[in-house]
């Protein structure tokens, strides 16, 4: 018998808490980017996260990792999850973290859309329908109608946008990948051991081959490291499958929705970053989109996922 819960007022406030770390994950890596860049924060974020998480993984099951029924879903996954934050680090050196997190947290629509293709009990009603198009609407707002004389570098910022929109797609990717595969049967930590150790093996040389492999060990870039590993990579991770494991996905999903919305005001706070009106309109639209396409699971009796 399913024992998750609904959601009551601990869990809303652990949820309040995730979102606020998730949306200042981009504003830390924006901020210490002029000590240790993006790629390199990733890169030892994700190493170093792997080595904690590494003791969580469950023998005898965790053997079963290096079997190839799902090692090879495994690899695509880690790939797939390592393109999503190179394409992160890359977005964050042309575009603002308010921009940077708006766009990745795209990633629901493009989730459905893969889904809805995939599984005969994820298809998209009319109505959903209508909140993909309302989203993408709103994804094509905020990249029109910017006044160049307002930034000295358009065209790179809309590059980054793009960049961060398809740190998005790939998100989603890693998400239907899981869906699919055998990966989607084990437990979470061991999934997440795989990208983790993928997103280090890829981005660390990466970083020395693209020349942002420099490092100024200041105090800034040791506390952003710090908060990288421990907070986001490592207690964020564990609250999270907590959560998944006590109270039901649907109605702790609904809260995602404020991880963008805080990432705008942390950027507009931390980096002094501005915000167009056309991108606040934009990003009003792309959220309300992906509230429509998901409100089928708010206020359904859905079986909480394992």
């Amino acid at each position: 018998m399913d024992q998750r819960q609904d959601l009551d007022s601990k869990a809303s406030i652990l949820m309040l808490i995730l979102c606020i770390i998730l949306g200042l994950q981009q504003v830390v890596l924006k901020l210490a980017a002029t000590d240790i860049s993006p790629m390199m924060q990733l890169a030892l974020r994700s190493g170093l996260a792997a080595i904690l998480v590494f003791p969580l993984i469950r023998l005898p099951e965790g053997a079963r990792l290096l079997s190839k029924e799902y090692l090879r879903p495994g690899i695509l996954v880690a790939l797939l999850f390592t393109a999503e934050f190179v394409l992160v680090a890359e977005a964050l050196r042309y575009t603002s973290a308010s921009h940077t997190v708006m766009f990745l947290y795209t990633s629901p629509i493009f989730t459905a859309l893969g889904l809805h293709f995939k599984f005969p009990s994820e298809r998209l009603s009319k109505f959903q329908w209508g909140g993909i198009l309302l989203a993408f609407i709103g994804i094509i707002v905020t990249f029109v109608g910017r006044d160049a004389t307002q930034s000295q570098n358009l065209m790179q910022v809309l590059y980054g946008d793009f960049l961060a929109l398809m740190a998005g797609l790939f998100w989603a990717l890693t998400t239907i990948s899981l869906r699919m595969s055998k990966l989607g049967e084990v437990h979470p930590t061991h999934t997440m051991f795989y990208q983790l150790i993928g997103a280090f093996v890829v981005m660390f040389p990466l970083a020395y081959f693209t020349g942002q492999s420099e490092i100024h060990w200041t105090w800034l870039t040791l506390s952003t490291l710090a908060f990288q590993t421990l907070v986001v990579s490592f207690f964020c991770l564990l609250l999270w499958f907590w959560l998944l494991r006590h109270y039901l996905a649907s109605r702790i999903g609904v809260f995602s929705f404020l991880t963008p919305i805080f990432g705008m005001l942390f950027g507009v706070w931390f980096l002094d970053e501005k915000i167009e009106l056309n991108f606040i309109v934009g990003t009003i639209l792309v959220m309300c989109g992906i509230m429509v396409v998901s409100i089928r699971g708010w206020f359904s009796n859905s079986r909480a996922i394992s």
